[in-house]
């Protein structure tokens, strides 16, 4: 086997474990967005959040309204240090400034029943890096399959 053609099998892997590497350890930095103020109403019923996940930016004004429809639920979000309860039919309201960027848990923190450990949310401040980053892995191995591969002829 010559050299450019040993070159030419192994340009193909190498160029896709490259751009692999660079798509899951490249710094991702976004341009910062102003803040503002979000607003959020989350139902608490049967262990569950709805809706389960909130996205803001670093440095929003988030204020939450928790409505428990059946019994007496809490909300604690982790890394805040920040709780509320409300009772069937009332709300409760916790605002905050999101300051700290990340990925953070929010948990029921009143006993509701036997899936009460399960009645768990999200809440992302900053942008969501693991999609960015399966975006970019997925074009880079959507360019490698393309990557020499014949184009279509089109006759007339």
């Amino acid at each position: 086997m010559t050299l450019p053609k040993f070159i030419s099998i192994l340009a193909k892997p190498i160029l896709g474990l490259t751009l692999a590497v660079l798509a899951l350890t490249a710094p991702l930095s976004l341009p910062p967005t102003q803040p503002v103020e979000r607003y959020f109403r989350i139902e608490a019923s049967q262990f569950a959040y709805s809706p389960g996940v909130l996205q803001v930016n670093p440095g929003d004004q988030v204020t939450i309204d928790l409505v428990a429809t059946d019994v007496v639920h809490g909300i604690y979000i982790d890394n805040y240090e920040l709780q509320a309860s409300a009772d069937p039919g009332q709300t409760a309201r916790l605002t905050f400034t999101a300051d700290q960027a990340g990925l953070f848990r929010f948990r029921c923190l009143v006993p509701c029943g036997q899936l009460h450990p399960f009645m768990l949310g999200k809440l992302q401040v900053g942008p969501n890096q693991l999609f960015l980053r399966a975006v970019l892995l997925s074009l880079a191995g959507l360019l490698l399959v393309l990557w020499k591969k014949p184009l279509p002829t089109v006759s007339i």
